[in-house]
């Protein structure tokens, strides 16, 4: 091969290259699907105190990260699973007002996922669960006719920082994530 078409094919091949997406955050590459769901604002959860109806309602995880319940005030949820706000709960219900108090936590409606960029109608949607991003586009009224249809952005919240990666269209979303749709070249 003479020097300039070997010059012209390295040129054409990293021109593809550039095109291609790049899984820049390991982070999400190697979130735990199957890892117990982390609560945080935004969340209403279904609170029920065995035997005291007064008690067993719907709480909102307010923005800092708390419930406010009778009897026992804020309580911290942001980070915790399910089970460990029922524990917490049950101590402080059982530390001067219930002799034997009976707990369940469970998610009434996880906080929304956002959809900007590309899509026919960007913005913020209820979560569905196992739902990828191809069903979050989806949601969002489909790709506009320039939308990326193979990889998005993503940001999500991991370990209390905020954390972006190019995923393939068929990631799967956890509620609280953005999903950005890039505007394809061709």
């Amino acid at each position: 091969m003479s020097r300039p078409l070997a010059s012209l094919a390295l040129a054409v091949a990293l021109a593809a290259s550039a095109c291609a997406p790049r899984y820049v955050a390991p982070e999400l590459a190697v979130a735990d699907i199957n890892a117990p769901y982390r609560l945080a604002s935004g969340d209403r959860l279904r609170i029920i105190v065995f035997g005291q109806d007064n008690l067993s309602n719907v709480y909102a995880v307010d923005g800092s990260g708390r419930i406010a319940m009778p009897l026992i005030g804020a309580v911290d949820a942001q980070g915790r699973t399910t089970q460990q706000l029922a524990r917490e709960i049950e101590g402080r219900l059982r530390a001067g007002f219930l002799r034997e108090p009976k707990v369940s936590v469970e998610v009434d409606a996880y906080r929304p996922f956002f959809v900007l960029g590309e899509v026919t109608n960007s913005g913020q949607f209820p979560y569905v669960n196992g739902m990828t991003v191809q069903t979050a586009v989806a949601i969002a009224g489909g790709f506009t006719p320039r939308g990326q249809r193979d990889y998005a952005e993503v940001t999500r919240q991991i370990d209390g920082q905020l954390v972006t990666g190019t995923v393939p269209i068929t990631y799967q979303v956890q509620p609280g994530d953005t999903i950005v749709i890039k505007e394809r070249w061709f």
